[in-house]
């Protein structure tokens, strides 16, 4: 249900073909809302199929000239509905905590190398950010959307710090453990 509400976001900031669109996606919205080329092109036809988005109108016609979109009043009324409902918070689903219960009761053999390379991952997406963070939001740049947008920014920011910090953690503990299977029961 989300990713049409993404689009929105993305075409209320700024009338985009399908294509603009992704690469936009690749560098923003999908830090944190990923979706395909194709999913995007699927849900911009259904879009404006319920009239929330519209194919702004060509300056010249050409064929195979991309097309381009733009939210209509519906589709901005549906993102103002769908911003202001409540929704509960998702079950946290992730394989390498799980990956970690079961080490519990077959050993840690691998583990310990997969958990530096996530480390490194998360390590270089918490410098992105921060990148991100000195270039996109310098002290004084505070308009109502600016703190917003930082605000989303600073979750990732948290997020990537915390499983840094974690992922350390559980480096040291996995270390003192011995390596071999535990014994079967």
């Amino acid at each position: 249900m989300s990713l049409p509400h993404a689009i929105l976001t993305a075409l209320l900031e700024k009338p985009s073909s399908g294509l603009e669109l992704t690469r936009r996606f690749d560098r923003s919205i999908g830090y944190f809302w990923s979706a395909t080329h194709q999913q995007i092109y699927r849900e911009l036809g259904k879009l404006e199929a319920e009239g929330h988005i519209r194919t702004l109108p060509a300056e010249q016609p050409a064929r195979g000239q991309k097309k381009s979109y733009e939210v209509l009043p519906a589709g901005r009324a549906e993102l103002a509905r769908w911003t202001a409902a409540s929704q509960d918070p998702k079950p946290q689903r992730d394989v390498l905590l799980l990956r970690l219960r079961a080490a519990a009761v077959v050993g840690t053999a691998g583990l310990e190398a997969d958990l530096r390379r996530h480390l490194e991952l998360r390590r270089r997406q918490l410098a992105e950010y921060e990148e991100i963070q000195r270039r996109d939001f310098p002290p004084g740049k505070d308009a109502p959307e600016d703190r917003l947008r930082h605000l989303v920014l600073r979750a990732g920011i948290d997020l990537e710090t915390f499983w840094t910090q974690w992922l350390g953690q559980a480096l040291r503990e996995v270390r003192e453990l011995p390596e071999t299977g535990l014994p079967e029961t």
